[in-house]
């Protein structure tokens, strides 16, 4: 069997994984990146939530509430952009025709996306953490189960539209390497980051409720504000992760498919 577990070989996984990990950690230019960003939109929240703690009682309330949805929304773009970035450098090296002659599946070379997706969110995400708890006094790390559970949850949505997006551009080619960056964009005004879902219109609560995301960042004001673990709605976001995840792969493999059968892996980069 090759240590095979349902035709997937981790090892195969895992040499994706260290190609991937070489070239981010051999590349200080990549790994600052990773920070840089996240780091100057929490400073910015950071100030903004001091100057309005004394402004509403709403916030003076819930202090942290849009550092923390910030962050939790940077590290969604982070591992949906993560996993996309992955791909793309694939493609840039003119890559997946070598990649794909070899034994490695497609089903492992998404895994091991996904994984970088991952490991790229937590290179940017971790640091910036700390430095809110330096600058400001403010620590996610509070939340304790709470932020894993927030985090797995808005990291399965990264992951099914990071891959499906990956698979939109392998059909497609790099005229649609902006959906790598587009793509969040696109669901955050009905994501209930930075406000609840109930100052929408009502047909645009209906949107807001199909995405995990809007159940994730209910959940976090719902623990930051009143102190409550809302785990219906954490339910929720992960009963509707698995559903857009299992479309995200079949997109992905659908895609796939129809590049391989044109001949599209061997033309695509830059």
């Amino acid at each position: 069997m090759n240590g095979e577990l349902l035709g997937i070989n981790p090892y195969r996984i895992l040499a994706m994984l260290r190609r991937h990990w070489y070239v981010l950690s051999g590349s200080w230019t990549r790994v600052v990146e990773l920070i840089y960003w996240p780091a100057v939109q929490m400073i910015m929240w950071g100030f903004l939530t001091q100057f309005l703690a004394g402004k509403t009682s709403f916030v003076a309330q819930a202090f942290g509430v849009f550092l923390a949805g910030m962050m939790l929304w940077d590290s969604l773009f982070r591992v949906q952009l993560g996993v996309a970035i992955s791909f793309l450098e694939e493609m840039w090296a003119r890559n997946l025709g070598n990649l794909f002659v070899s034994p490695l599946r497609p089903s492992e070379f998404a895994l091991s996306v996904l994984l970088m997706g991952v490991l790229r969110a937590l290179v940017g995400m971790i640091p910036v953490s700390l430095m809110a708890w330096w600058f400001f006094g403010f620590s996610l790390y509070e939340m304790g189960f709470a932020l894993a559970a927030f985090f797995a949850s808005l990291m399965m949505f990264g992951w099914a539209l990071g891959i499906a997006v990956c698979g939109l551009i392998m059909r497609h080619g790099l005229g649609a390497e902006s959906a790598a960056w587009g793509a969040m964009f696109l669901i955050l005004p009905v994501a209930a980051v930075y406000y609840p879902v109930a100052v929408l219109p009502n047909w645009l609560q209906v949107i807001a409720w199909s995405l995990p995301p809007a159940y994730v960042f209910e959940g976090m004001r719902a623990l930051l504000i009143d102190g409550v673990l809302r785990t219906d709605l954490l339910l929720g976001a992960f009963a509707l992760n698995a559903l857009y995840l299992a479309l995200g792969f079949a997109a992905f493999m659908g895609w796939f498919e129809a590049s391989r059968r044109r001949g599209l892996l061997l033309g695509q980069g830059e």
